[in-house]
């Protein structure tokens, strides 16, 4: 492994082909990527560690078939909370008062189990997980170190650059010592958040909205990281992963982070009030609110944040610069859309930069990263946008808690809607596998019509631009697992037709391609075509009944093809 910066003398510059300015789940993401490439990249991060905030608290579906498919899913799953601790979702007019809805999900040792009974909108090689993104990011960690062309710098930041055309010249700054370090790197990406140093100096404006106003999720809130030793004894109800406060003196949610003791705690906060101000004492006071009765709580931490955004960046790259994540785009985190979204940037960006750097495909490549990625951006933010106002609209009155008939109703009135709103925001499929790359010019369509999109629900399509159809196999295998991490060509079917075109033209193109062949035919009748070719990210580029179009495809999926200006 290159040695640390940190190491060298003052005076010292480096060369890599990737600088990362950024080491949340986007930046750390994207250095496995290119590590498992043998992309030489550097990740320099203010933090002097991983995240000690619990920060986003829900990984989806989709992000733990990524995390397959690197081989540390079940490392993940191991993470949070504990094996049979359940992962339902819960609203209550306080902890200790009435539950309202509830959602129902397995417990991390049922998912691994669950998920290979399940099939339509549901068919998957993971389902999600709920767990702090503390615990994620310091896996990615882990893996990261292993990787001997990763280079990891905690405690050091961006603090210039310039994009000379054949190369980013950059400066980073240890937040220690303040001592500087030239950087020379072939690209640069910034994943340093909504606040990107990257962004701004690339003059890149913020599209979408922001400012929505709501009484809950639209406005300013106030996160407490807590331990409460004694919230299970005094909790009335079944246990969940997070439980919402619905009532009219105090919007809140909590998630649990340990399955014990700690939680992170985010209650809405009223007009005229000033959160930034507020105390560890402050904090005892919200939280109180939401339980409905004082308990001894343990205040780890406590700050502010903004719900209300819907913004996309206008671009994602300017030249040899690229962002993503919260950098990109910023989200009202109802869905627990954002970090989801930042972890296929990273997919999608990480592939496309291999394949330049290592000469298998041409620069031209990488415009498909904000071609992609950024409707992508769009359509979550949008999704993400819809569920708050469907729970942060809903008018809390004083009645839900009062023990009159009328009381009585108003119960039953918002029972029936924060259940179907509980289903709204947390059971979407159609989110989770349904984003797609139509339109895109390494995208080779085939005539074909995706199902419409929608949250709820998911149809499984082999239509060119999206997720392939996942199967359980007959060894009982997941179809993925079968899959190549570069490129895949699947031969389905008893009968498939030749596959020497694609591996001839796969060698002249020098692409890493694996012909991966399953003969039962449900896997032919599931794709609806006996060949298909799967691109790095795990998405059908092409589907097709023979090979004769072979090196047109794969110069196309792998951005040969000329595209218009």
């Amino acid at each position: 492994m290159t040695a640390p910066l940190s190491s060298r003398g003052a005076d010292s510059d480096t060369t890599t082909e990737v600088l990362i300015a950024g080491g949340g789940p986007f930046g750390l993401m994207l250095a496995l990527e290119l590590g498992r490439r043998g992309v030489r990249c550097l990740l320099v991060e203010p933090k002097p560690g991983t995240a000690f905030n619990p920060q986003a608290n829900a990984t989806q579906a989709r992000t733990m078939e990524h995390f397959r498919r690197h081989g540390f899913a079940d490392a993940v799953r191991a993470q949070g909370l504990p094996p049979d601790h359940p992962t339902d979702i819960a609203y209550f007019t306080r902890y200790c008062g009435y539950e309202l809805a509830r959602l129902q999900l397995p417990t991390a040792a049922q998912a691994s189990q669950t998920v290979k009974s399940m099939g339509g909108s549901w068919s998957a090689a993971e389902l999600p997980h709920r767990v702090s993104q503390k615990f994620v990011e310091a896996i990615l960690v882990e893996q990261a170190r292993r990787l001997p062309s990763v280079t990891l710098m905690h405690g050091w930041t961006l603090d210039s650059f310039e994009d000379g055309g054949d190369g980013v010249q950059a400066r980073i700054r240890s937040l220690d010592s303040g001592a500087l370090r030239n950087v020379h790197a072939a690209y640069l990406v910034g994943a340093d958040g909504a606040r990107s140093l990257v962004r701004q100096r690339l003059g890149i404006a913020w599209g979408g909205a922001t400012g929505f106003k709501r009484d809950f999720m639209g406005g300013k809130m106030f996160a407490v990281y807590l331990r409460a030793p004694g919230f299970y004894e005094a909790f009335p109800h079944a246990r969940a992963w997070m439980y919402v406060s619905v009532n009219a003196q105090r919007r809140a949610f909590m998630a649990s982070v340990d399955g014990r003791t700690e939680f992170a705690f985010h209650a809405a906060v009223h007009e005229g009030e000033d959160a930034d101000a507020w105390t560890a004492e402050d904090a005892r006071r919200i939280f109180a609110e939401a339980q409905g009765r004082e308990i001894p709580i343990e205040v780890l931490s406590v700050l502010t944040w903004t719900a209300g955004h819907a913004l996309v960046a206008e671009r994602f790259q300017h030249g040899r610069v690229f962002i993503g994540g919260d950098a990109a785009h910023l989200f009202t985190p109802t869905g627990g859309l954002g970090y989801n979204t930042a972890v296929e940037d990273a997919v999608n960006l990480g592939w496309k930069l291999a394949h330049v750097l290592q000469g298998r495909a041409p620069a031209q490549l990488l415009a498909s990263y904000e071609t992609e990625r950024r409707p992508l951006a769009q359509r979550n933010t949008g999704y993400a946008r819809q569920f708050a106002d469907s729970v942060g609209l809903f008018a809390a009155t004083p009645e839900l808690e009062a023990e009159t008939p009328a009381g009585a109703a108003a119960r039953t009135a918002a029972s029936d809607y924060l259940n179907r709103h509980v289903r709204l925001e947390f059971n979407i499929p159609g989110v989770t596998f349904g984003g797609r790359y139509d339109g895109s010019p390494l995208i080779v369509p085939d005539g074909s019509t995706p199902p419409p999109d929608a949250a709820n629900s998911y149809t499984p399509t082999a239509c060119p631009g999206g997720r392939p159809p996942h199967a359980w196999l007959a060894d009982g295998r997941s179809l993925y697992d079968s899959l190549h991490f570069e490129w895949t060509l699947l031969a389905l079917g008893p009968q498939a037709p030749d596959t020497k075109p694609f591996a001839q033209a796969a060698q002249a193109l020098g692409l890493d391609l694996r012909v991966v062949r399953h003969e039962a035919p449900e896997l032919h009748a599931l794709y609806e075509a006996p060949l298909a070719l799967i691109r790095p990210d795990q998405i059908v580029a092409w589907r097709g009944h023979g090979a004769e179009e072979a090196a047109y495809v794969l110069k196309r999926a792998s951005g040969r093809v000329p595209t218009d200006p």
